[in-house]
């Protein structure tokens, strides 16, 4: 008997419900999703690169963050819905490093570097840090703090919704440094030589290693600190072995610029040197104050010279250093003007200390028709200082009073009238005892 085949409307359905059936056992499997069932973040810290500094350097701190946390159990076909975290991913992680010793100043402030996936993931984080000059030689840990959250496992409890929550975590992990032995610069005494405004001189130092290290090589450098009007001319000084505790004295030829004043300037002082390692490095610097002397000033202390008109006469003129440094070989020269001539205007004054005074001549002739004023005349004194530089003083103005010459005629009848009137007076005296006595 012949099978009767499915036709019509009704086969039509047969078939399609016969295709739907089959598309969803063919679907079913591909909507369970795998879930991961324990494991968290798992952190390490250490330096990435150079980790030993130098006492009073400023650092920068690398350091290597990793996430070595694995997931342990992993369940496949477990629920509707994949979760978008692994248990063992950190999230919105936060790196701080702190101190907990004044040795070692962070400057930098907790990061947020984001989420760190596990596995062996790893970010690298840099921090800012001050050497403090006096930080002893020796090994520092630095904690290093790392806040995040994680995913909590957690049963989907129906097919279409899944919880995310998180846990909050933080962790502390120890970092290490090295702080390396250096040679370390102390200025024992910074005495300057004569030092002047506008000119040059010595400043002789005496300084200390008290680092721990060992120095070769050995070359104290002098440093113009800044905008300091102090310059260094001869710089360094080679002195080969500076061994810690030792000491050693040097000399520098310095130049004090024109705009400054008497007061102290800082300069700086630091050590370039061969390590125990066989590398050349230069110490930290030390600031010391250097005082400068003010420029040398010269005051006219004679009183103003007389001359007659249409007569000739030799002045003396008075000049003191009122300076705080002795001036070699000064040499000083009076401008002249109508109405009054001066044969030799330059005058040689010598070595002038501190305090000292000394007098100039100058022969002045005065015309006949001049008025009796007191004129005014510029004088300058050049000199040399200690290194033999030449310099000119300001401006010194010197006074010559012209008086008339019938003044100067009548002076020596009235003196002589005056001591003749004072000995006829004497003798009137001793006439009227004389009577006195006899009576």
């Amino acid at each position: 008997m012949a099978q009767k085949a499915y036709s019509g409307p009704a086969g039509t359905a047969i078939i399609i419900l016969t295709l739907l059936v089959c598309s969803a056992l063919i679907v079913a499997p591909v909507c369970a999703a795998t879930q991961y069932l324990g494991g968290a973040p798992s952190f390490s810290a250490e330096v990435g690169g150079v980790n030993e500094f130098l006492p009073g350097e400023d650092a920068t701190i690398s350091i290597l963050v990793k996430n070595s946390g694995i997931n342990r159990v992993k369940q496949v076909d477990r629920g509707t819905i994949e979760p978008e975290d692994l248990p063992n991913t950190a999230k919105f992680v936060t790196i701080g490093l702190a101190s907990d010793n004044g040795a070692i100043i962070i400057k930098t402030d907790p990061q947020m570097v984001g989420d760190i996936t596990g596995s062996g993931n790893a970010v690298t984080v840099q921090f800012k840090a001050k050497i403090s000059s006096n930080a002893t030689v020796g090994e520092y840990q630095l904690p290093l703090t790392i806040q995040y959250k994680y995913p909590r496992v957690i049963d989907q409890e129906k097919a279409d919704v899944f919880e995310f929550t998180y846990n909050d975590e933080e962790v502390t992990l120890p970092v290490t440094i090295r702080i390396k032995p250096q040679v370390k610069v102390e200025v024992l005494e910074a005495v300057p030589d004569r030092i002047a405004v506008g000119s040059e001189g010595y400043i002789n130092l005496k300084i200390k290693n008290t680092g721990m290290e060992n120095g070769q090589n050995a070359v104290v450098k002098l440093l113009r600190n800044g905008n300091s009007p102090i310059v260094p001319t001869d710089s360094t000084v080679f002195i080969g072995d500076f061994p810690s505790g030792g000491t050693v004295e040097c000399r520098y030829k310095v130049s004090v610029s024109q705009d400054a004043t008497s007061q102290s300037y800082p300069v700086d002082v630091a050590v370039s040197y061969t390590n125990r390692e066989g590398s050349i490095v230069t110490s930290s610097s030390e600031t010391v104050g250097i005082p400068v002397n003010a420029k040398p000033v010269f005051t006219i202390i004679s009183p103003v010279a007389e001359v007659p008109r249409g007569t000739s006469s030799t002045i003396d003129i008075q000049y003191r250093n009122d300076g705080s440094v002795t001036v070699y070989s000064a040499q000083v020269r009076i401008t002249p003007h109508d109405p009054v001539t001066i044969a030799d205007n330059m005058g040689f004054l010598g070595d002038i200390e501190p305090g000292e005074t000394v007098v100039a001549s100058y022969e002045v002739a005065v015309d006949s028709d001049a008025d009796p004023v007191v004129y005014t005349f510029d004088s300058n004194i050049r000199y040399r200082d200690t290194l033999g530089t030449s310099h000119e003083s300001d401006t010194i103005p010197v006074q010559v009073a012209v008086i008339s010459a019938d003044s100067g005629s009548l002076t020596m009848p009235v003196i002589a009238g005056c001591i003749i009137a004072i000995i006829l007076i004497c003798a009137a005296f001793l006439l009227y005892r004389k009577r006195q006595e006899s009576r």
